[in-house]
């Protein structure tokens, strides 16, 4: 069986291993760290969220609406794609620059 490797003397594949052995090990770290900095994350919205009801009821909405006016998207573009280019992010027009298209 034909590997990447058959052309590498042993000290070589050794290093190769080595070094596959450090990037994986750096990718779960920055994995592991990535995931928890997405857990704290979504601990404080979720305590943001229960300070403020009238934030979380806000925030539904804005997404409520997000999603309708993605499905409009979607039906404008097999229609008419001058609708679907003139049709703005609901989420831009509360916060310029977070989800204009």
């Amino acid at each position: 069986m034909y590997s990447d490797y058959d052309n590498f003397n042993f000290e070589e594949r050794l290093q190769l291993t080595e070094s596959e052995i450090r990037r994986r090990h750096q990718q779960r770290m920055f994995l592991c760290r990535n995931a928890q900095l997405l857990q704290q994350e979504l601990e404080l919205e979720a305590e943001l969220l229960e300070d403020n009801p009238e934030l979380a009821q806000t925030i539904h909405a804005l997404n409520m609406q997000e999603i309708q006016s993605n499905q409009r998207g979607l039906e404008n573009v097999l229609g008419s794609e001058e609708l679907a280019s003139k049709e703005q992010s609901v989420w831009s027009k509360f916060f310029p620059g977070l989800g204009g298209r």
